[in-house]
């Protein structure tokens, strides 16, 4: 008790010492059962990357990048003519998604705002980014398949570009909307125009978001299968950038060599996979490194 204060009165226990023991027993069972949750999911990705790695590095050799996929039996061979078409499918997918994305991004955070039309936009585009990528495949397949009469890797590179666009959409949004308002200011300030602003000030200070935003799409459409099967299938032939028929490609091979009985076909499989795998990871890394030096500057 303060002797200079007639009045003081001993100080009431900190509420730590009055908690229940029922509630500290509560937050101690949570906390371990969050703990054995992340573990238990540490341990089954680790295996699943474990056992991908035993076995898909048993089909590194250099004709897996060398060498067309063989035949039914046949020994040796590779995964070549897949990989040039997943990247040529790909690369034709994040060419059109890019330009739509950004374009949609930009309007939604610098013109649309809370507008109606905005809001429907961002309702569509978070329908298309949980939609099932097998939805996307069967539209595109009732679109383009099925009036061409046969399978092509333009509808493959179109399906990609329709998982891309909702990725690229959301992030470029997202990364304008934390430019802060007075750099937009200073431009308007100086008698710029909106449209010279975005250019100039908003999507510079935004850009590494943005790239960050378009290496995820990137990685988001580089393992997709289910599309794939409904448009652009796969050709065992050596890849001639030939677009208007079935296109190799890495997601439907390892599809159908994993389903086949032959040994050969298997190993080339879990190679594809395993390259799939670390390329998708490669990708993710780049990204987390751009955000890294956005913050860092």
């Amino acid at each position: 008790m303060d002797a200079t204060n007639p009045l003081a009165t001993t100080a009431p226990p900190l509420a730590a010492s009055r908690v229940r023991p029922g509630r500290r027993i509560a937050d101690r069972v949570l906390i371990l059962a969050s703990t054995l949750a992340t573990l238990l999911g540490i341990v089954v990705l680790g295996s699943i990357l474990l056992m991908l790695i035993v076995e898909g590095v048993k089909g590194f050799t250099p004709a897996l990048f060398t060498a067309p996929t063989p035949g039914p039996g046949s020994e040796g061979g590779g995964i070549a003519n897949a990989i040039l078409g997943s990247l040529v499918m790909t690369f034709i997918g994040i060419v059109i998604a890019t330009p739509i994305g950004l374009m949609a991004g930009t309007f939604l955070a610098e013109y649309g705002r809370t507008s109606k039309i905005a809001d429907v936009i961002r309702f569509l585009n978070d329908v298309l980014l949980s939609a099932p990528s097998i939805l996307i495949g069967l539209f595109v397949y009732t679109l383009m398949v099925r009036p061409m009469g046969t399978y092509s890797g333009w509808a493959g590179a179109v399906a990609l570009a329709i998982i891309a666009t909702p990725v690229i959409v959301r992030t470029t949004e997202d990364m304008l909307r934390l430019v802060p308002g007075p750099m937009r200011e200073a431009g308007a300030a100086l008698g710029a125009p909106r449209s010279l602003v975005i250019r100039a000030i908003t999507w510079r200070a935004a850009s590494a978001g943005v790239v960050t935003g378009i290496i995820l799409a990137l990685a988001r459409i580089a393992g997709e299968t289910a599309p794939l099967l409904f448009t652009a299938l796969n050709n065992n032939s050596w890849f001639n950038a030939n677009l208007l028929g079935g296109v190799p490609n890495l997601p439907v091979m390892i599809y159908q060599f994993a389903l086949s009985p032959y040994p050969n076909w298997q190993s080339l499989a879990w190679a594809g996979a395993l390259l799939i795998t670390v390329t998708i990871l490669a990708l993710s890394v780049v990204a987390r490194l751009v955000i890294k030096d956005q913050r860092a500057r």
